[in-house]
């Protein structure tokens, strides 16, 4: 049999015509990691259009991070991180080995962690995927670090549990929560302040019954009927609970959520196979919003700026995005995907002073951080350079990837000094009155007790 042409499995795949391309080479410019490429993203893209199934055997398509990027400067519209994920099913689908095997070992242990648990196990997939990978040890300094600070559970969470069919929620102010999986463990900081937050703020978030994990990158680098499937099943009782808004604070997830939910509504082979996974039709009432829109557009700044008791005075800060709460903007609806601002304006309106800086929609390497670690310090030296090249004390992030690369990888750079880096949510704890307690800080690996007690916020 013969196999399909490259460029009409990704016709197929992302909706978008390869042929398109016309080597702008605005990909390759933005993307983070092209250096580390041996083919850059333009060139991935020849290679599909002259039907060169060597780009199979390529590096690019199994170190790409997905970070959005390419997709989101590419002035002809074309789906590059999609076809990036397009090329990684193909060759595995081909028997081809993986350039980086590893990264294919990391993908497949965690979408068996969740299909066995229902939830990430970030401990036992650290442990396996070391294992498998012949170092066992490898991470054993960093795990110890964790456990110290209450940020690895050494027993999965097991989510066998289904979601009560059509259970009405009355308040009609309430909010559908996706907490996602780390928020109990490596990112439990942030699962604490959005808490204690939400609370004295009266957002009314309630966790969907039963929920899973939404499969993350590892889905749609390896399945692109589960990357939509998981989450959809979580959007889908959300919309039989009678809510019409849900939001996460991890960006990965709010990415997943997103994209497939926009995918449903939009592309009819998507929609009907999701529809057939959820055993009815989705009728697309919905709304995917990030933690930062919800505070900054529901409840509104103003109503932020009376809950300050503590105005973080002084403290300049660098309001770090990352990849995904912004992009691809095609998607997400961002008004600012390059250079946003909303964390910005939240900071300020704590007291802090955030500064302008290059890097807050730069890349951190995502899992990347656990797969390919040598790779992801590459991208978290320049972030934490520039913050601290621009006067930052701190820097503020809004997604439980990111802070832990940033938090726990900067000792690995070799640095005279570390800078602490918070969640935003700990910052207006802190702002709000609710102590180190409220915001969580014992949990913080890099220790930010000196860039409190200077602004007196250490109690």
């Amino acid at each position: 049999m013969t196999s399909m042409s490259l460029s009409s499995l990704v016709i197929n795949a992302t909706g978008s015509n390869p042929f398109k391309c016309y080597q702008c080479v605005k990909c390759s410019a933005g993307c983070p990691l092209a250096e580390e490429f041996d083919l850059a993203p333009n060139q991935v893209m020849r290679s599909i259009q002259l039907d060169d199934a060597g780009v199979l055997e390529s590096r690019a398509i199994w170190l790409c991070a997905s970070c959005q990027t390419c997709t989101t400067r590419c002035p002809q519209e074309i789906d590059v991180t999609g076809v990036m994920d397009a090329l990684r099913i193909e060759s595995l689908h081909r028997g081809i080995r993986p350039a980086i095997p590893e990264i294919a070992r990391f993908n497949a242990l965690f979408m068996r962690s969740i299909g066995i648990f229902g939830r990430a196990w970030e401990a036992g997939l650290a442990a396996a995927f070391n294992l498998f990978t012949g170092r066992p040890f490898k991470d054993l300094r960093m795990g110890l670090r964790l456990y110290q600070r209450g940020k690895l559970k050494l027993l999965p969470h097991l989510s066998w549990r289904k979601p009560r069919s059509r259970q009405r929620y009355k308040d009609s102010k309430a909010i559908a929560y996706f907490p996602g999986c780390s928020l109990s463990a490596t990112a439990i900081e942030y699962g604490k302040s959005v808490r204690n937050v939400a609370g004295a703020l009266n957002l009314t978030l309630v966790e969907p019954p039963g929920w899973k994990c939404c499969g993350s990158s590892p889905a749609h680098a390896s399945d692109p009927v589960l990357a939509n499937v998981l989450p959809m099943k979580t959007i889908a009782s959300v919309e039989q609970m009678g809510l019409d808004t849900i939001t996460s604070p991890c960006s990965a997830c709010y990415s997943r959520f997103k994209q497939a939910e926009h995918a449903t509504r939009h592309k009819k082979q998507v929609h009907d196979s999701v529809s057939e996974a959820l055993g009815f039709p989705y009728s697309g009432t919905v709304d995917v919003k990030h933690l930062l829109d919800i505070i900054v557009e529901r409840v509104g700044l103003d109503a932020v700026a009376r809950r300050v008791s503590h105005p973080l005075k002084g403290m300049k800060v660098a309001c770090y995005y990352g990849c995904l709460i912004t992009r691809p903007s095609g998607i997400t609806g961002a008004e600012n995907p390059e250079y946003p601002v909303k964390m910005d304006r939240l900071l300020n309106t704590l007291g802090a002073d955030a500064v302008d800086w290059s890097r807050k929609t730069d890349c951190c390497g995502a899992s990347l951080g656990i797969s390919k670690p040598e790779t992801a310090l590459k991208l978290i030296r320049r972030i934490v350079d520039d913050a601290k090249a621009c006067g930052a004390e701190a820097i503020v992030t809004m997604c439980p990837v990111c802070h832990l690369n940033l938090d726990a990888r900067q000792e690995d750079l070799g640095s005279a000094s570390e800078i602490p880096v918070f969640q935003a949510t700990q910052l207006m704890a802190l702002a709000f009155g609710q102590g180190a307690e409220g915001a969580a800080i014992k949990h913080n690996l890099i220790d930010p007790g000196p860039c409190l007690a200077h602004k007196g916020l250490a109690s």
